[in-house]
């Protein structure tokens, strides 16, 4: 998955609600919808689109699913933002040496 899947995915605030919703652990789309404005197959759509993102994974509990965050579905993410930091302490650094000396 690309950081740009993950951006997508998380775009829509009722998606990142339904993502936040799992941070504590697994929960059934009933345990979601029950929190949201929204019903039940909407919670499903949402978690169809997470799901294929790379973001939550489902497992079998019963007659029902529980999903789960995939933790390592940020990790694109996290390398493209973390991209960033590295340029701002690098301009940080370089504003402390005078030009031409080394870091």
């Amino acid at each position: 998955m690309t950081y740009t899947s993950t951006l997508e995915a998380l775009a829509d605030p009722t998606r990142r609600t339904v993502f936040e919703g799992l941070r504590a652990g697994p929960r059934s789309v009933g345990d979601l919808a029950q929190h949201l404005p929204v019903s039940r197959p909407a919670v499903s759509q949402h978690l169809k689109v997470l799901s294929a993102a790379g973001l939550v994974t489902a497992r079998k509990q019963g007659r029902r699913r529980l999903y789960s965050v995939r933790r390592e579905g940020l990790l694109a993410l996290r390398t493209w933002l973390d991209s960033f930091w590295d340029d701002v302490l690098g301009a940080y650094a370089d504003s402390f040496t005078e030009p031409g000396e080394s870091p």
